[in-house]
């Protein structure tokens, strides 16, 4: 018997695992490592999060085709995708859709002419924190003062077809899409659902408490 045939008795079930295993993460879900503090504070650094890869489109195993387009993204919802022009995968908050007309005016966002609703939570010398919403999705922004105030304002712009505009809930501190521009539909990789876990890189990699298996919507 050779070593291949013997090789393949003694370990089908694993290897078969190891398959499917590839399969369901490459086209099902997968959990993505946030390694910056763009999306602060709905998203820390050292969170693992569950994408949904099916969430809109059903993507042949080990490739970007899509068989079939299974939904659109929502205002609010946060995605994950595969950025050519900052040569790097990112997680952002979908903010404008194809045809939307978005402004952003000291900190606050303007959606088709319409601001959106927002509450201070906090506010102090260094930071303000505030509920933002948009369509159904309520979440928190940072805005850091000792950052520099040069994203936080942008004219009027329409989205083109086929595209999105993202932005990082920790409004200047994220390259999005007013560093790179706008997101083409294709690299869409899928929607961030929930917080796995969580390791705390200030304290020796030990994993928070709090934040095991967290709804992404709920924070």
């Amino acid at each position: 018997m050779s070593f291949f045939k013997k090789f393949w008795r003694n370990n089908k079930l694993f290897i078969l695992f190891i398959l499917l295993m590839s399969v369901f993460r490459s086209a099902v879900a997968d959990w993505y490592t946030v390694p910056t503090g763009s999306m602060q504070p709905t998203i820390k650094e050292g969170d693992r999060i569950i994408v949904n890869k099916m969430a809109y489109d059903l993507k042949f195993p080990f490739s970007k085709f899509s068989l079939l387009t299974t939904g659109k993204p929502k205002r609010g919802e946060i995605v994950v995708f595969e950025s050519k022009a900052a040569d790097n995968r990112l997680i952002k908050r979908m903010i404008g859709l194809p045809g939307d007309t978005v402004e952003l005016r000291d900190e606050t966002l303007y959606i088709n002419g319409e601001a959106l609703n927002y509450q201070i939570t906090e506010h102090n010398a260094q930071q303000l924190f505030a509920t933002e919403q948009i369509d159904s999705i309520t979440h928190i922004i940072r805005i850091d003062k000792d950052k520099s105030d040069q994203l936080s304002n942008f004219r009027p712009i329409t989205v083109p077809v086929g595209h999105y505009l993202v932005l990082g809930d920790n409004r200047r501190n994220s390259a999005d899409s007013r560093v790179y521009g706008f997101v083409p539909r294709h690299e869409l990789k899928g929607k961030a659902t929930t917080i796995a876990f969580s390791v705390d890189y200030d304290n020796y990699y030990l994993p928070r408490e709090n934040r095991f298996f967290k709804d992404i919507y709920s924070i």
